[in-house]
């Protein structure tokens, strides 16, 4: 991809740990010539990540450091920080010590850009207040790269006094998009993949795939991701429904590809997603999706009734009628398939590198 002209520019990029999707961003804004591109980690990896130690680029280097963990919240302590001056700084995530100390130090120096999905509802209590208190650090920041519209809403409420960028997560999807199989298939296989916990409302399709098969209808259902809780959500699920799931089990991101293309439908039904990098994927695999409408990524990657459809967060009925229609109208499997295709090539990270790319030069003149 030719990218726009800006001047030299040195960036840092802090983020907590190696995901492939962030990495996909990284190679891409370091193949262009104007940018010096510095990415430090917090960390190298964590116990329950999905994501297996790779090897880093030249530009990539993990901060010595630890970290405690508080409930789900994990917060780093790092040290020896590096003494090299950016034009410009890129922070990802506000609930560790290591990033307060940035955001409350460097953004003073250097421009700082916060990068994040959607902020969660405070906690109560001496949580919630902590929250509030790590959170009053972003208003240090020049500004606001927003992972999504509604998180763009979010911060735009916050601060409405900063400049707020829109710029969603881009990995790489070829690996998803090659050796595309003829959809759909008798029967149709409708696919999950993430961890089987009720916040990503495995239980919720569980029993609209069970409506499913209680009203006659010939489909599978594949599920993809840690076990985590789906044993006891399978207890309530009768026999004969039972009989049409296969589990997987975790995969390791390389082998993905391989079960999007078994789908005909991908499904994620989430009580929360910040974003949902899956989607992501299930549009390069060139999958009808089929979001909830907690999931931050459906409101940028799905366009209604063209290569997917949202249903209201929780509601079993609205999610089985969809599944449904999309059964009793294999033609709309394929449209929406195609639909899918030509979406992911607005999502490539050449073109989330040219985002970050603009943004950049808008500081820095």
């Amino acid at each position: 991809m030719k990218y726009a002209h800006v001047q030299k520019i040195s960036v840092t990029f802090y983020s907590i740990l190696p995901s492939p999707y962030q990495r996909d961003l990284f190679f891409e804004i370091s193949r262009c010539p104007e940018i010096n591109l510095t990415v430090y980690y917090l960390e190298p990896a964590c116990a329950d990540s999905p994501w297996p130690e790779k090897p880093l680029q030249s530009y990539e280097h993990i901060l010595p450091g630890f970290h405690l963990s508080w409930g789900l919240s994990r917060f780093h302590f790092n040290y020896h920080f590096p003494t090299t001056q950016a034009d410009v700084v890129v922070l990802n995530g506000y609930m560790n010590v290591t990033t307060q100390l940035l955001l409350r130090w460097q953004a003073k120096q250097v421009p700082c850009i916060f990068w994040g999905e959607k902020m969660v509802a405070n906690s109560q209590g001496i949580k919630g207040k902590l929250q509030k208190y790590l959170a009053s650090a972003l208003n240090n920041c020049y500004g606001i790269a927003a992972i999504g519209t509604q998180a763009q809403q979010d911060y735009q409420q916050r601060f409405p006094d900063k400049p707020i960028f829109n710029i969603p997560y881009y990995c790489d999807l070829t690996p998803f998009s090659q050796n595309l199989p003829q959809r759909p298939r008798n029967p149709v296989t409708i696919l999950f993949c993430g961890q089987m916990i009720a916040r990503k409302g495995v239980d919720i399709l569980l029993q609209a795939f069970n409506h499913l098969i209680q009203s006659g209808y010939n489909a599978h259902l594949l599920l993809v991701g840690r076990e985590a809780e789906l044993p006891q959500l399978l207890e309530t699920i009768p026999e004969q429904t039972r009989q049409k799931i296969q589990y997987a089990g975790f995969q390791p991101p390389e082998n993905l590809p391989e079960f999007f293309h078994q789908a005909d439908l991908f499904v994620l039904p989430s009580r929360y997603d910040g974003w949902g990098v899956v989607v992501n994927q299930a549009i390069g695999a060139g999958l009808p999706v089929i979001c909830s409408d907690g999931v931050g990524s459906a409101y940028d990657l799905i366009n209604p009734g063209e290569n997917g459809d949202l249903f209201p967060n929780g509601n079993v009925e609205i999610l089985a009628e969809v599944l449904m229609s999309y059964l009793q109208q294999p033609d709309k499997i394929q449209v929406a398939s195609t639909a899918s295709l030509q979406k992911s090539l607005e999502i490539s990270p050449a073109m989330g590198a040219q985002k970050w790319i603009d943004v950049f030069n808008k500081i820095k003149s």
